[in-house]
């Protein structure tokens, strides 16, 4: 089953205005903020920074970069139009602030038209990433910044021991929802490939336990993946999923995904 956000604005609406709510859901758990915090701080924007936020969803990030010290303009682009309804409604009053329908291997800007680009968790979904890559430096200026946060979704788990039944659908929920889920381990060479000099890496990552949304959320998920493609049937999937809640209760429950972040700077051509 193909990654629904790599094809995101073909998807039907309710899937749409469901995955918007996984977005903000998501983007509200101290983990992802202390990890959103934690790389934000190893970009050095330059006085009033121009900045994308490319694949930016319900705009999120863009929400943190528009009152980010350092950041005048923010500009957010996605391909889904129900995501940058949500994006809009949810920054209304933001001044500095505007969204764009575009794709991040195609972007409709000059060149030399950003002081950074931000990619997060975004890569992992695009078919052909070297091309948003590409892109990214041709609309930076010299000396411009890129940021790419993404999961290392070859980690995701949820198993507490061997032949864990759970682990099936943590990897049947990567299977839909990730293009490319080795992209955190050849992120490095892939940026530099595209001209980039890198400056700062960092390792993060999100655990839960007792009260684990985001990762219960990856279990159902799963667990109909694996019915729709005919792997199980629906009453197993409804099985697996009163197991992941089983485990809550009983304190049992465990889900973790890696994540790792990525600064580099484009630098200026040597005449």
């Amino acid at each position: 089953m193909a990654d629904v956000y790599s094809t995101i604005a073909d998807a039907d609406h309710e899937v749409q205005e469901r995955l918007a709510a996984v977005l903000e859901r998501r983007a509200g758990d101290p983990q992802q903020q202390g990890m959103l915090n934690a790389y934000l701080a190893d970009i050095a924007f330059p006085p009033d920074a121009d900045v994308l936020d490319a694949g930016c969803g319900t705009g999120a990030v863009s929400r943190v970069l528009a009152g980010y010290p350092g950041v005048g303009q923010v500009v957010g682009i996605d391909p889904s139009p129900v995501f940058l309804a949500a994006a809009r409604k949810l920054s209304a009053g933001s001044a500095n602030l505007t969204f764009t329908e575009g794709d991040c291997r195609a972007l409709p800007y000059g060149e030399a038209s950003f002081d950074a680009v931000i990619f997060h968790t975004t890569l992992s979904h695009v078919p052909g990433g070297e091309a948003a890559l590409d892109e990214a430096f041709r609309v930076l200026r010299p000396n411009g910044l890129l940021a790419v946060f993404d999961g290392n979704y070859t980690t995701t788990t949820l198993a507490t021991g061997s032949f864990d039944p759970l682990q099936a659908c943590a990897d049947a929920a990567m299977e839909a929802l990730v293009h490319d889920r080795w992209l955190v381990p050849n992120l490095p060479a892939l940026v530099a490939k595209a001209g980039f000099t890198i400056l700062k890496q960092r390792s993060l990552g999100i655990v839960e336990t007792t009260a684990p949304d985001y990762m219960l959320t990856i279990a159902d998920r799963g667990a109909d993946v694996l019915a729709a493609t005919g792997r199980i049937t629906a009453g197993l999937a409804e099985a697996l999923k009163d197991e992941a809640r089983q485990r809550v209760v009983e304190g049992r429950f465990f889900g973790s995904i890696a994540y790792a972040s990525l600064v580099a700077k484009k630098q200026p051509l040597i005449r």
